[in-house]
């Protein structure tokens, strides 16, 4: 049997979009920005997936801009940001549990002289607004707060955060990493006050390599790249029309009864959380019930070493990951986690289950069991 619960890491692509990309792969494979037939074709098939994408968020054609994925949406809105708005100030503010995107990014403006305030969160993976308000300044032009964490599930208070900068006299920039939530909340960033929002398709059944940022009306961003004068300069080069209409296929049927479906995940998750929670030794990271986000476990496991714990469940055709895919190559210990103060001997010691609609209770069940086996075995090998 084979069990894929690493859902947050990437997911299998609708057949309905990786068909349509077919089809601008082999049909309609014109560049949309050549005048003939051909071209025209492809950015007919660009338009249709700008229209899907706006009518989803709610919000103009003009201010969605595609890119390669999450990582260069969240790259372009926090360097274009802050270089764009650096007259205003040089103080930018985020969390300790952000995305390496972001983490590291932050890290480069530092370098080149702006000052980054990191919030903390508290025991459950959230921040609190008293610490932002707190950390607000004249000099503040930007802050970056994701909407779920991509290892723990936690879910910030975004609506909050969102009137908070609002209210305020000077403004400042609003730039939400929704990665890992877009496709399983209803995201209307002009409700939130968000004037930046970053999205990927392949973390809701659509292709990879194509990413999503909305940019509200009036925000200034300095481009990244140069040349070949696409989607007004911003983001130049050929668009990936497979990829851009792929990701508007992906949204129209995984906001196609989005109740339903989130319904389900948050039983699932329920399932999972109450199995796993019977096992010995073993500690449920982040909030139980709908206060995290439905497809995402974190789960701690005493005396077991992550990556051996990985690799013994993939013996068993089961998928999961030790933490962030995109830090993957990379390992070190969990930023989230210390953030969050897990257990020093726990930090070693976590994996990451990650579902989607296409998980099922008879996989779940299949996994709480062969961790049932093979905890008592790891544990007793490592003792000796």
């Amino acid at each position: 049997m084979e069990v894929y619960l690493d859902n947050s890491a990437t997911t299998q692509c609708y057949p309905k979009a990786a068909k349509r990309m077919y089809e601008l792969m082999t049909e309609e494979y014109g560049n949309p920005s050549s005048l003939h037939h051909k071209g025209v074709e492809a950015e007919q098939a660009l338009r249709e997936a700008k229209k899907i994408l706006a009518r989803n968020l709610k919000v103009q054609e003009k201010e969605l801009y595609f890119t390669s994925g999450g990582t260069e949406s969240d790259n372009l809105a926090l360097i274009g940001g802050a270089y764009a708005n650096q007259r205003a100030g040089k103080h930018l503010i985020t969390t300790r549990i952000e995305h390496p995107a972001v983490l590291q990014a932050m890290g480069y403006l530092e370098e080149q002289g702006f000052r980054v305030t990191y919030l903390p969160v508290d025991a459950d993976g959230v921040v609190r607004l008293s610490d932002l308000e707190e950390a607000l300044c004249e000099d503040t032009i930007l802050v970056s707060v994701m909407y779920v964490n991509n290892e723990v599930g936690s879910v910030q208070p975004i609506a909050e955060i969102g009137e908070l900068l609002k209210s305020r006299e000077k403004p400042v920039l609003f730039h939400v990493d929704a990665v890992q939530a877009y496709g399983k909340y209803v995201i209307h960033p002009k409700k939130l006050h968000i004037d930046l929002l970053s999205a990927s398709g392949h973390k809701i059944h659509g292709p990879k390599g194509i990413g999503l940022l909305y940019i509200g009306e009036g925000v200034k961003l300095r481009p990244l790249l140069y040349g070949g004068g696409q989607q007004k300069d911003l983001r130049p080069g050929t668009e990936n029309v497979p990829g851009i209409a792929g990701l508007g296929e992906a949204v129209r049927e995984i906001y196609t009864d989005l109740e339903e479906k989130r319904g389900r995940l948050y039983r699932l998750r329920e399932q999972f959380v109450n199995g796993i929670s019977e096992l010995e030794g073993t500690v449920v990271n982040g909030k139980k019930g709908t206060g995290s986000a439905p497809h995402i476990v974190s789960v701690s496991f005493e005396g077991v070493r992550s990556e051996v714990l990985l690799h013994a469940l993939e013996d068993k055709g089961i998928y999961v990951s030790s933490g962030s895919a995109c830090a993957s190559n990379h390992p070190a210990v969990s930023g989230t986690l210390k953030a969050m103060g897990i257990r020093r001997e726990l930090l070693d010691s976590t994996l990451r289950f990650s579902f989607s609609e296409f998980t099922t209770a008879e996989e779940l069940a299949y996994c709480l069991k062969t961790l049932e086996e093979l905890l008592p075995v790891l544990r007793r090998f490592k003792r000796h």
